[in-house]
């Protein structure tokens, strides 16, 4: 299982983690942001596709951000799977 870390841009929180394995997240946890929305966030992603998820949240925005932690947690996996 590998772990990834990601400086999201443009949002509250001002971390993201988590774990890869056979294409699989695991272990998501944000630093800041709201609290109880992205720990839901993570519950909902536990074990699921990290490229499924990823299209999902994808172009998520948050306000007139142009973005969310969701859109950036999309970014984080882009990178990942990269």
């Amino acid at each position: 299982m590998q772990e990834f870390s990601f400086t999201p841009k443009g949002v509250c929180s001002k971390n993201i983690t988590f774990k890869l394995e056979d294409g699989r997240i695991h272990d998501l946890k944000f630093e800041g942001g709201c609290n109880g929305n992205l720990k839901a966030i993570g519950r909902l992603v536990e074990g699921q596709e990290a490229a499924k998820v990823a299209d999902i949240l994808r172009g998520n925005e948050c306000g007139l951000r142009g973005t969310s932690c969701a859109d950036q947690l999309s970014k984080a996996i882009g990178e990942a799977l990269a």
